[in-house]
């Protein structure tokens, strides 16, 4: 996939656009027009760049997918040596972006796959691969936290990343569901404790 450094000027507008559009109105409802509009591009200038807003859809999952890896990547948590504590500041980290407009901090994907997983398959496969990319990451420091301080045996570093993933959906369903993002980022502080809760007896052990 180009990066935005290569990729047409008009075509990551539009791929820009689709992020803000489709996580505002949902993917149905969205028209081409509604992206052309946000862009401040012409049909023709979209016809140039996608066959169809579904093709748009799936690229646009990628386009999401980039952003959001470059975000965490850049995050000061990762800096941090001790594995537990990434993965509590990544949840902090989260937690602190749940303020202000719903539009800015909610998820493109998490917002497209609940209402496309039946209607458009291609659209929740390819948010589903972003969902993967970064569970993969997570489960990278949980393995890492698992060798420094072990674990009861019970679960796995793909299942406690699949837990947090679903945990933030959840919390960013509930802070649309109220118009709250507070509501949200309470979910996340239980998340935390419970993260805190595996790793406590060991890490005490250790200190």
């Amino acid at each position: 996939m180009q990066t935005q450094d290569t990729r047409h000027e008009s075509k990551t507008k539009i791929l820009d656009a689709a992020l803000d559009v489709f996580r505002a109105k949902g993917y149905a409802a969205t028209r081409i027009e509604d992206i052309c509009a946000e862009a401040g591009l012409t049909k023709g200038s979209f016809f140039h760049h996608f066959k169809s807003k579904e093709e748009l859809a799936i690229e646009a999952a990628g386009h999401w997918g980039e952003y959001a890896c470059a975000l965490f990547a850049a995050a000061p948590y990762q800096a941090l040596p001790d594995p537990v504590d990434r993965l509590l500041a990544y949840v902090d980290f989260r937690k602190s972006a749940m303020q202000g407009e719903l539009l800015q901090f909610t998820c493109f994907g998490g917002t497209l796959v609940q209402e496309v997983y039946l209607s458009h398959p291609q659209i929740r496969d390819a948010c589903t691969v972003t969902f993967d990319r970064h569970g993969t990451g997570l489960a990278k420091d949980i393995a890492a936290a698992i060798d420094k301080y072990g674990s009861d045996g019970t679960w796995t570093p793909d299942s406690l990343a699949l837990h947090m993933q679903a945990v933030i959906q959840g919390a960013l369903i509930l802070a649309k569901a109220k118009q709250d993002p507070e509501a949200g980022a309470q979910c996340l502080v239980h998340l935390r404790r419970y993260i805190e809760a595996l790793f406590a007896s060991a890490r005490r052990a250790a200190s």
